[in-house]
């Protein structure tokens, strides 16, 4: 049986191809705001990190009305390194629609999100989004699509998805090409049209599969997921269970029931099957398990989520200043958050290691772990964190097998030569070239270690007009030893605090991270050097002072302003014998061994190969 009054829908696309923009409008002109409602822009973009970087990190649920039927929808983020967040949200929808820019067309994302949602034999609509962009390709861009549902294996359904052309920013959409219409409603009736009701068994026992957890300050833990059949009541005994028995049936009683009306979540007595809900009973609740009714438990298998593939150690803070600016500097506090998140996040493998003040952990890419780390920060936490490593296997001949991703670059004409120059050194493989106007769009296979660090040479080779963007693509025989970096560290000689003097002296070897007046200590990275070799330098040096010679003198002296980095800058720069000390206030980077005879002994037996 169908529950005509629902329809469930995920919003899927490529990084910023205005997901959140369309869920903006449809929230708007689905009545969920009142007319004269000051709305922000990109309002489902609700965390901090979020809306500074306007990236959407986690999945999100929301709801409106068209012609009497109620739109659950889930914002799904575009980014790679999150696909773990969109392949669990895929199980809780009927249907999808597949956003595409109307000037860049199909990237790598798009193509990893269309084939997981084709996997699942959902309906898709395919939404041609800034339509008003200058250069927009709408006839280019439609038949791009349909190249790639054909390269998917589409089945003659999905080959025969529809196409609806839109402006998320003038709110208009319109099925015919040439023209922009008036507004939303063509999308709209498209989705109630097209998109198919979920069904299930009214009167059978209740099921529902956990795809996402939050908590709630007044209830506890939230689970959120689709009924697979049958109706739940509050104060209703229920029993929690999983497919894979990772974890024993526990029974509980239904203590809250949510159901999502615009942007909140609304109380509700009941609830019937296909409606996405978020029910609280239990703290132990785990994305996979599934929630059945007492006398009826029959659990649920759930969607393999894609295996991580870079790695870092998360490690408590040991250098001299450890414990002077965080909250949370113990290794009990930073295990219970580690594996808190590897609760939430399934892309995210958190393992113990030798040492108790060490841990391993597995994530997707730079990005997703550069996340957890500055949501650690502002939360508390005191830190280190090595060098980001790619988690190589064993083929089944033995041999060595990493990561590839799938690199495509949009660039500037001018800019090929320094880009295919990097790419060779880095042992990308160049694939395809197409020319829009005056600029190139190159595809290449390149392994995943070689774009570490390789983000902020792109946007200074393209003068910052570069588009860069990759996907995991398969797994490959080893490719080679890969240079990072081409350039060493300044080392800070002894602690105490930076001097001008000293300073000046010192931005003759490189450029310098810190300025006057900053607390260092020995072994710390102040500076980077253009020689690919360290050098340690004293930046807390003080000008003797003698009858001829006096301080007022060093108002002369002139410093060049000091480089200031973020974090995923900085991770970037790390070096294999170099960790980054992660504080709430600051970000250091140091040598692992801070004492200079022993580095220097260390790397003598380096060299040694003993």
């Amino acid at each position: 049986m169908k529950n005509e009054r629902l329809r469930n829908v995920a919003i899927i696309a490529h990084v910023d191809h205005g997901k959140t923009s369309i869920v903006n409008e449809m929230l708007k002109q689905g009545g969920v705001f009142r007319d004269n409602q000051q709305v922000d822009d990109r309002v489902m973009d609700s965390g901090d990190i979020e809306r500074e970087r306007g990236i959407t990190i986690l999945a999100k649920n929301c709801s409106c009305m068209h012609k009497n039927v109620k739109i659950n929808i889930v914002d799904t983020p575009g980014h790679a390194d999150f696909g773990g967040e969109v392949e669990r949200s895929l199980k809780m929808v009927d249907g999808v629609l597949l956003i595409v820019d109307a000037f860049e067309g199909p990237m790598p994302q798009t193509r990893f999100v269309l084939e997981k949602a084709l996997a699942l034999n959902l309906k898709v609509i395919v939404v041609v989004n800034k339509i008003d962009k200058p250069g927009a390709r709408l006839d280019e861009v439609k038949d791009e699509v349909l190249e790639l549902l054909m390269d998917l294996d589409a089945n003659d359904e999905q080959l025969d998805s529809p196409f609806v052309y839109a402006s998320a920013r003038t709110g208009c959409a319109s099925l015919d090409p040439n023209s922009q219409g008036t507004n939303f409603m063509p999308l709209l009736d498209m989705i109630v049209d097209y998109i198919p009701a979920p069904e299930g068994d009214p009167d059978g026992a209740f099921q529902m599969l956990v795809s996402s957890t939050e908590s709630n300050d007044y209830v506890g833990k939230l689970a959120i997921g689709k009924i697979v059949r049958g109706t739940i009541h509050t104060n209703e005994q229920i029993v929690v269970t999983n497919y894979h028995g990772e974890k024993a049936d526990e029974r509980c009683k239904v203590t809250a029931l949510y159901e999502y009306e615009g942007m909140k979540k609304v109380p509700h007595e009941q609830s019937e099957f296909g409606d996405i809900i978020c029910i609280a009973g239990t703290p132990n609740f785990r994305i996979g398990d599934t929630v059945c009714a007492a006398g009826n438990v029959e659990a649920l298998p759930f969607v393999k989520i894609s295996e991580p593939s870079v790695e870092m150690t998360f490690s408590v803070n040991d250098s001299p200043f450890a414990g002077k600016e965080g909250k949370y500097v113990t290794s009990r506090h930073l295990r219970a958050r580690l594996y808190k998140e590897a609760e939430k996040d399934l892309s995210l493998k958190v393992y113990d290691t030798d040492t108790t003040e060490a841990f391993r952990v597995c994530g997707r890419g730079e990005m997703h772990l550069s996340i957890l780390i500055e949501n650690m920060r502002r939360e508390g936490y005191e830190f280190q964190v090595s060098m980001p490593k790619v988690l190589f296997k064993t083929g089944e001949n033995g041999e060595i097998l990493e990561p590839i991703d799938k690199l495509v670059v949009d660039v500037p004409e001018d800019c090929m030569g320094s880009v295919m120059s990097k790419m060779g050194v880095r042992k990308g493989e160049f694939q395809n070239m197409t020319t829009h106007g005056s600029r190139l769009k190159m595809e290449f296979l390149i392994p995943s270690r070689g774009l570490f660090g390789y983000k902020s040479e792109f946007l200074t080779d393209t003068k910052g007009e570069g588009v860069l963007t990759s996907v995991h693509y398969d797994y490959e025989p080893y490719k080679g030893d890969i240079v990072r970096r081409n350039m060493g560290s300044l080392i800070a000689f002894e602690t105490g605090k930076s001097i001008v003097y000293g300073l000046f002296n010192a931005q003759e070897r490189g450029d310098l991270f810190i300025g006057p007046n900053v607390e260092v200590y020995g072994g710390m990275v102040v500076g980077r050097n253009p020689k690919n070799e360290d050098l340690v330098i004293n930046v807390c040096k003080e000008k003797h002072l003698s009858n001829t010679r006096s301080s007022s003198s060093d108002e002369a002296l002139r410093l060049t302003p000091p480089v200031k980095m973020s974090l995923e800058e900085c991770i970037e720069f790390l070096g294999d014998d170099e960790l980054l000390e992660v504080t709430p206030e600051n970000l250091r980077i140091r040598k692992t061994i801070l004492d200079r005879e022993l580095r220097a002994k260390a790397n003598f037996a380096k060299k040694r190969g003993t």
